[in-house]
């Protein structure tokens, strides 16, 4: 496992029909601890608080490399490149949603005829922009229009949600003290509502403003990289659906657990008033980078950060109170886009 390890640390992820079908492409670490991972003793381990202070060291080390001009080397039309003919089949067909039919440049700002499409390191390519009329900010002057925050798939959505719950259980019920680790404002949203969304490895990994408001406060909780709940149980042989389950069906865990990038916003809208957004690291993903302080305005749309390295989870919450309708069903087949309608107040 250390030798695999040691061998990832200069490698980017590379793309391939196979990692792709597995759900693994991109997230090259999960899968040499997936089977681990589902175990009681990995359950174990993944949560103590030494191991994972070491992983944060091998993701951090990793992470420099893919910040590096030479991770780039696999961001090219060969067999194992990322515009490889399947490879930029894939990112586009992700980033269509509905009818479009852009091609991948005409998405996301890159240059085709320089070397690697112009991104100058692998994690340049996977916190790429999307051009900005490719996704408008949903009704930029109706403050009860919320805007989606993360390209993403909808996972889940609970309302009345309690201060202290058990999160680790099959349920997984969200906890609203744990989620915001501790912090003196959780009490704020008790009874509240939560709404939490997936992100693929394929996905657009920046975070943009739900409202317009005030950033009142942001914080990083420093938590787990690999744990998975034991409910999830250990994959099966041949079945990838299965081996993949705790990466997905977790994510209520996650956000408990995981580390994670908080920011609380005072909107514009006094119906809405104090809300928060949680984006939660998954796997590889060592790096939830905030890039608004304490006091900064925001406007609906405006971009508030980025994960780094991997697939991922997020989280809106807001107040008991506030009354919330249209959040997309979860079970759908396709992102919502960010910054497209997510929900409306009444």
């Amino acid at each position: 496992m250390l030798q695999l390890l040691n061998h990832l640390l200069t490698e980017a992820p590379s793309w391939n029909d196979k990692s792709h079908r597995v759900g693994m492409v991109g997230l090259p670490i999960n899968a040499i601890l997936d089977w681990p991972i589902g175990t009681p003793s990995g359950w174990a381990a993944f949560l103590d608080p030494d191991v994972n202070k070491m992983i944060k060291k091998v993701l951090n080390a990793w992470g420099e490399f893919l910040t590096s001009p030479d991770s780039a080397a696999v961001l090219d039309s060969s067999e194992s490149g990322w515009f490889s003919e399947t490879g930029t089949n894939e990112l586009t067909a992700v980033a269509n949603i509905g009818k479009t039919t852009y091609k991948f440049e005409e998405m996301f700002h890159c240059d085709p005829s320089k070397p690697h499409h112009g991104f100058k390191s692998w994690d340049d390519f996977f916190t790429r922009r999307f051009r900005e009329e490719v996704r408008p900010v949903a009704s930029p002057d109706d403050e009860n229009v919320i805007a989606n925050a993360c390209e993403s798939m909808p996972y889940n959505y609970a309302y009345d949600v309690k201060y202290r719950d058990q999160f680790w259980v099959k349920g997984q019920p969200y906890s609203v003290c744990d989620m915001l680790g501790h912090d003196k404002l959780a009490e704020q949203f008790v009874g509240g509502t939560v709404y939490q969304a997936f992100l693929s490895a394929l996905s657009y990994h920046r975070w943009h403003a739900p409202i317009s408001g005030t950033v009142k406060k942001t914080y990083i909780i420093e938590g787990t990289y690999y744990s998975e709940p034991l409910f999830e149980g250990l994959g099966q042989p041949g079945r990838a659906d299965i081996d993949m389950g705790g990466e997905t069906t977790g994510q209520g865990y996650l956000t408990a657990t995981a580390t994670r990038a908080v920011i609380f916003f005072e909107a514009d809208n006094a119906k809405i008033g104090l809300m928060a957004f949680l984006g939660v690291g998954m796997s590889e993903v060592s790096t939830c980078d905030t890039i608004v302080k304490e006091g900064q305005h925001v406007n609906k749309g405006d971009e508030i950060g980025m994960f780094h390295f991997g697939g991922s989870t997020h989280c809106l919450m807001f107040r008991k109170g506030v009354n919330l309708k249209g959040f997309p069903e979860p079970g759908r087949e396709q992102n919502v886009p960010v910054r497209s309608q997510l929900a409306v107040v009444q």
